[in-house]
């Protein structure tokens, strides 16, 4: 019954989203609108050349604008997200944005010059880092626009930008309405989920590198308690090395393994002995998290079908949502391509998952 029902919202969702999409945008000019430190930015036309230093911002712009031609520059490891895979498929030229506007590794420091060269309109930097990397660019005569992480209404503010920068607020209006639909509808179904039938989950920001976890502050905290769990971390802050002591003390039933370490997978939790006695890994549910049109576990503009799916993983036995279907409906909104069957098993990373627990409600029919 659930399963029917979200199907007809989502069907009905997708058709007046692709009538409003389909519609011509009217940018008015000048425009205007308001970053996430509070502060105006004004431009007289909408913007031809732009920079994303957010690693989750490239492929949202993308996803906003429907293709590359307004992106001149991302963090490298935006572009991790892209080759190989979907988004590679759909924009093929992304590969060829430059990508050295910030050292190597998770870094946000800005390379001026190599910004200065690409002439941006407006170039994206986060906002709770310090000025450190806000100024610099500034201070050469560049705009910012900052953006915020850590709530969904924070995502949903970068979507209004992007939609108002690109004079495209029609369609990151749908996208918008498409989250808080699901989100109100998720959320009618779990909030009756008592606490002792809420698994405890714990996301693994790094694993390999060290034990870095997800704390109450984070956004992953936000979904795993929509999608009916309770976070292990809970306690802690955005995120936050622990040790294995901390891991067995916590007991996670469930774990979730970030998109970022390319080389890490199930395997890598259920052969380490400190960690063998955990119910995650007796039961086999350690999961990598999917990748689609950027890395499912951050927010992002597939963030709806990322709280889909974490529901199914956490309540198989209550959840039966036609994800897949879901999937390929709402690419065809956001990117205007449709999905095969090859390409969302890749995204589910269903050949990595498939021997975990109750993985196969997601297989295709």
């Amino acid at each position: 019954m659930l399963q029917n029902k979200y199907h007809i919202g989502i069907a009905a969702a997708a058709l007046s989203v692709g009538l409003i999409s389909a519609v011509p945008s009217i940018a008015q000019s000048p425009i205007s609108f308001t970053d996430q430190k509070k502060k105006t930015i004004k431009l007289n036309k909408p913007v031809t050349r732009v920079v994303t230093i957010p690693i989750p911002a490239a492929s949202m712009f993308m996803a906003v604008d429907g293709g590359t031609k307004r992106l001149v520059g991302m963090h490298h490891l935006s572009k991790t997200a892209i080759k190989g895979n979907i988004l590679q498929k759909f924009f093929p030229d992304a590969l060829n944005i430059t990508s050295n506007i910030v050292g190597k590794g998770f870094t946000f420091i800005p390379n001026v010059e190599e910004l200065l060269s690409l002439n941006p309109d407006i170039v994206f930097q986060w906002s709770h880092l310090g000025d450190d990397i806000i100024k610099p660019i500034e201070n050469a005569g560049m705009k910012v626009a900052s953006i915020r992480i850590g709530k969904e209404a924070f995502t949903i503010k970068w979507l209004q930008m992007m939609g108002a920068m690109l004079g495209k607020s029609e369609k990151t209006d749908a996208m918008i309405k498409w989250r808080h639909d699901t989100r109100a509808m998720l959320a009618k179904h779990t909030s009756g989920i008592p606490e002792d039938k809420r698994p405890r989950v714990l996301y693994f920001m790094n694993y390999l590198s060290k034990l870095r976890v997800a704390g109450g502050k984070s956004y992953n905290n936000f979904y795993i308690n929509l999608a009916g769990g309770k976070n292990s971390a809970g306690g802690l802050g955005m995120f936050a090395v622990v040790s294995a002591e901390q891991i067995i003390a916590w007991n996670p039933e469930v774990i979730l393994l970030n998109g970022f370490e390319r080389k890490l997978s199930p395997k890598d939790v259920y052969n380490n002995p400190l960690l063998a006695d955990v119910s995650a890994v007796k039961n086999k549910r350690v999961y990598k998290m999917p990748l689609g049109g950027y890395r499912w576990d951050p927010p992002n503009q597939e963030s709806p079908l990322t709280w889909l799916w974490l529901s199914m993983v956490l309540h198989p036995e209550k959840f039966s949502w036609p994800l897949r279907k879901v999937m390929d409906e709402k690419y065809r909104f956001i990117y205007g391509q449709g999905l095969s069957d090859g390409d969302i098993d890749a995204i589910l990373k269903m050949k990595m998952n498939g021997t975990a627990a109750n993985y196969r409600i997601f297989t295709r029919q």
